[in-house]
């Protein structure tokens, strides 16, 4: 008999309470502390809000989901579903996945979380992926060991218009946030693994553009193994708290050189944002589900 999977995320991921509800999946509101008061995001915590403290220089720290919160989220999903698949944020970048794992140990095998070292945008992919495989029959433990093991098949570049924030949050020193500041420098920085990390050092807005449209195509061919506008992989242009004007151009840029792709913008997520600043542009790129199931490697559950 065909198992009832729920597809369970964090809102890392980028999907709100109302997208969640629509896409039939479940998002756990991350917590934020903003000069040491609890939000939680897309629930007590809007992105406008976000960025105003943000740029009033309030302090902010993340932090992970509380325990009981997330144990209560898994038995109420339980009581509905026979399986749960929980995909949160990567475990290089959080310890929150790691805890879940270890909790996941006391449910034999319903629980199955993904640690498929991804945030924002690409996290966001995964999830959707999961419900596709959920709804072809896969159980969970078979969405997860997909997920985990194409894990490598996305790339999150990001262009950062100021070093402000990284120092902030102790990615710069303050020594190299300041002598790149009086060279202009406008980092790029990817996400591709577990990590945040420097990848390109630019001088102007357009060569960081460039450094990334190049890159994502760079992935696609040597990375993925694929061939441009093979129609097997998904493009999104992404932001923090940009200019509705400055969005627009990016996602014309993008479509522009990538033609026969579908482009999607989104903004990046609060934990992203909250080391990087506003006023970020980022592509992303992920590689499609196969249309074949054997192709994927995994099939689903039989009783």
């Amino acid at each position: 008999m065909e198992k009832r999977v729920a597809i369970l995320t964090d809102s890392n991921s980028g999907i709100t309470q109302e997208a969640a509800k629509a896409l039939g999946i479940s998002v756990l509101p991350m917590p934020f502390y903003i000069n040491d008061r609890l939000y939680y995001e897309d629930i007590t915590l809007t992105q406008d809000e976000f960025y105003a403290h943000l740029e009033e220089d309030a302090e902010i720290h993340t932090s992970m989901p509380v325990v009981g919160e997330v144990l209560d989220r898994w038995d109420a999903l339980l009581k509905e579903y026979d399986e749960v698949v929980y995909i949160p944020m990567s475990s290089g970048l959080s310890s929150s996945c790691i805890t879940a794992k270890t909790l996941a140990d006391d449910y034999d095998g319903r629980v199955q979380v993904v640690d498929n070292q991804r945030i924002s945008v690409t996290q966001r992919q995964s999830v959707l992926d999961a419900a596709a495989l959920a709804e072809q029959g896969f159980d969970a433990a078979a969405i997860r060991e997909y997920l985990e093991r194409t894990k490598s098949e996305s790339s999150i570049y990001i262009y950062v218009p100021t070093l402000k924030y990284l120092k902030k949050g102790g990615r710069v020193t303050p020594a190299a946030a300041a002598f790149g500041t009086l060279l202009r420098i406008k980092p790029v920085l990817q996400i591709q693994g577990q990590k945040l990390d420097a990848f390109a050092k630019c001088r102007t807005v357009k060569a960081s553009k460039t450094t990334m449209l190049k890159a994502i195509g760079d992935d696609i061919r040597d990375r993925f193994g694929l061939e441009q506008g093979s129609g097997m992989y998904w493009i999104s242009g992404a932001y923090s708290g940009a200019r509705d004007d400055e969005v627009r151009q990016w996602e014309a840029e993008i479509r522009e050189a990538y033609p026969h792709s579908e482009v999607i913008m989104q903004p990046l997520s609060l934990s992203v944002s909250c080391h990087i600043g506003p006023g970020a542009l980022a592509v992303t790129v992920s590689k499609k589900l196969p249309e074949n199931q054997e192709e994927k490697g995994c099939r689903p559950d039989v009783q």
